[in-house]
């Protein structure tokens, strides 16, 4: 059910290269974790997909609790937190589906 998240983030990457290289410039700056180093739109969304992810591994950790058998974790606490990864990676697939239509149509405008 899990996904990794390292998709999504490569393609930020490349769209953030993309735009860096439309404005005329080469790369854009990236620091010591691979993440942009400005701090709106891309920190925003790279602190939303580290909450998915998070979420993610959460979830796989309370449904291996519980298949082993731990006392501590039951049959709801796993099936919602699963809902609710499955549904923050579903979120974050449509932002960046919605992201990249932009792009392209930004991409295809006459100047």
């Amino acid at each position: 059910m899990t996904m990794p998240v390292n998709a999504l983030s490569s393609a930020l990457q490349q769209m953030q290269a993309m735009a860096a290289q439309a404005a005329g410039g080469t790369e854009p700056a990236v620091d010591q974790a691979g993440a942009a180093s400005s701090s709106g739109f891309a920190s925003a969304l790279k602190a939303s997909l580290d909450k998915i992810s998070d979420d993610q591994n959460t979830a796989a950790g309370e449904a291996k609790a519980f298949e082993v058998g731990a006392s501590n974790v039951s049959l709801n606490d796993v099936m919602i937190d699963g809902q609710k990864a499955n549904l923050g990676f579903q979120f974050g697939l449509q932002v960046r589906n919605k992201l990249v239509s932009a792009y392209n149509d930004i991409m295809q405008m006459s100047v």
